[in-house]
């Protein structure tokens, strides 16, 4: 495993050793591990949904009208 030093200011070290001290990580470098892993998840997610627009944008204007469109989501959403 690497090692990195990070310089924090006073107020988030004493933020971070304080998450070790109340039990949930054993240590700061879990809760910045842990940080990374969420930070990372979530960049993921936001990729994906980006995805998901950029097919919606590309696939061209619907021939529905709002009604319509609505009608058929709580169709999927229901199946």
């Amino acid at each position: 495993m690497a090692t990195m030093n990070v310089s924090l200011p006073d107020a988030m070290k004493s933020w971070v050793e304080q998450q070790s001290q109340y039990g949930r990580y054993s240590n700061a470098s879990d809760y910045v591990r842990d940080l990374i892993r969420k930070d990372q998840d979530q960049n993921q997610k936001i990729a994906q949904m980006q995805s998901v627009v950029n097919q919606g944008i590309s696939s061209g204007v619907s021939q529905h009208n709002m009604a319509e469109i609505l009608a058929l989501a709580k169709q999927v959403t229901t199946a």
